[in-house]
């Protein structure tokens, strides 16, 4: 995907600051979650709750969550079946097979223009929950470029309380993604595809929501869960200091700068109603962002997201389940800085963003999902440059068909062990602006069309 903010130094005093703040907030949240947890060790979250996988997932695997999914993680990651406590440490493992309908460039010298087999990624989890704190943090190996990096993160810190007459539910989360605390399956971090693979294709142009700022932030976020029914949260994230950045594996010079912090915001109502239950929420991220890092000119761009997002569950009795999801986000772009670089011919560019999908699984076990997606926006000859037609437009489906053989009530070979193997076809309409020879050398949007089997188990 194209990432538009990218990144060099800023300041030596300004970074040394920075990096003291984030390392200094790291350790109070990672000393906070170990004092919580008692010194025999925590479990993962399928033995901590004593829960078949499917209980907290559609599908009896991540990262769909079902009501009761939601409410777990919504409560700090605390609940607990007893006493007993297990090493808190878990792990995953996704590799693939990938084959394009047209040769693609190789990301490394390890691959070639085609039909590569790979270990998309290794992680490692310290994951568990007690009384008022609980999270996970990820530790990822990435398997086609090679190296270590920090992950997903997400640690809180929860209590309930009455307001008003209310039942609430009052939360703090500190995490290195937004949305990566978002229980809903319809925003960027956990929405569909839920795997897919660094060898695959994708249109340069997206959001700054959808995952610009993954991993290269730190955002403290404050929560309210209201009745059961209404999520309240506001959240700032700030951008994380070179040498933070490089210690923990992520390239500063793929990154922007945020200036100073960008608000984050997340509404939501939730209504259960026994097998089924529906959301309807919104959402927005605003950023003033130094491209590069750069801090020559003294101004910066400006990014507006706000969205709209919907999603309905079906469970009846559990031999067959439907979800449905959706997303909608606009974003308001005023480049004066990547117009002063020479990066843009104009000051103001919007860009859209829909993505639908739904599913279908039978007894938790064997799934098919579905999904189309879209990104349209204004034309501008020096921001997409590299397209014939100077568009960001990108437009296709996906489909998946999976099985997931051991989340169900007696998993065979434990609560810790999971499995899935899913096939996958993504199928462009239209790519980087055209839907035929979209960068001026022949290249059409369906050479981009990409099959992919995949097996992925936790454990």
């Amino acid at each position: 995907m194209r990432l538009p903010y990218r990144g060099r130094a800023f300041s030596s005093a300004r970074q040394r600051k920075s990096f003291v703040k984030t390392s200094a907030i790291l350790t109070v949240a990672f000393s906070a979650l170990s004092y919580s947890l008692p010194a025999a060790a925590v479990p993962t979250f399928a033995v901590q709750t004593g829960q078949p996988c499917k209980t907290c997932h559609i599908g009896a695997f991540g990262p769909q969550l079902t009501p009761f999914g939601r409410q777990f993680k919504m409560n700090g990651y605390t609940l607990r079946a007893g006493d007993t406590f297990t090493l808190p440490v878990s792990a995953m493992a996704i590799a693939s097979f990938v084959h394009t309908q047209g040769d693609q460039p190789p990301p490394t010298s390890s691959f070639g223009p085609n039909d590569n087999t790979t270990l998309d990624e290794a992680a490692l989890f310290l994951a568990g929950g007690y009384q008022h704190f609980g999270g996970f943090a990820e530790i990822t190996y990435e398997g086609i470029d090679h190296k270590f990096t920090w992950d997903n993160l997400d640690l809180r810190a929860v209590d309930r309380t009455n307001l008003l007459g209310h039942d609430v539910l009052l939360g703090f989360s500190l995490n290195n993604s937004p949305t990566v605390q978002d229980v809903w399956a319809t925003l960027p971090t956990w929405g569909f595809p839920f795997t897919d693979s660094d060898l695959m294709p994708g249109p340069d142009a997206a959001t700054l929501i959808s995952d610009a700022l993954a991993q290269n932030v730190i955002g403290e976020s404050a929560y309210a869960w209201w009745d059961d029914h209404l999520y309240t949260e506001v959240a700032l994230y700030e951008s994380l200091a070179r040498d933070f950045l490089k210690g923990v594996g992520v390239d500063p010079d793929e990154t922007s700068e945020i200036d100073a912090a960008a608000p984050y915001f997340r509404l939501a109502w939730q209504e259960d109603m026994g097998v089924q239950n529906f959301e309807v929420g919104a959402f927005g991220l605003f950023a003033n962002m130094f491209p590069d890092r750069d801090h020559s000119i003294g101004r910066t761009d400006h990014f507006s997201d706000l969205g709209l997002d919907a999603s309905y569950q079906y469970t009846g009795d559990g031999e067959n389940i439907f979800t449905v999801n959706a997303r909608y986000v606009h974003e308001w772009q005023t480049l004066d800085a990547t117009q002063a670089l020479g990066g843009a011919l104009n000051r103001d560019l919007n860009l859209d963003e829909l993505n639908l999908n739904g599913s279908y699984y039978y007894e938790n076990t064997v799934g098919f999902s579905a999904g189309a997606f879209s990104v349209t926006g204004d034309r501008d000859p020096l921001f997409f440059a590299d397209n014939r037609t100077f568009s960001p437009d990108s437009s296709g489906f996906i489909f998946q068909a999976d099985v997931t053989p051991f989340g169900g009530d007696n998993p065979p070979l434990g609560a810790r062990i999971n499995l899935r193997v899913g096939l996958q076809y993504v199928v462009f309409t239209k790519f980087n602006g055209a839907g035929s020879n979209f960068d001026g050398l022949g290249h059409n949007a369906s050479d981009n069309n990409t099959l992919r089997l995949f097996v992925w188990t936790a454990f």
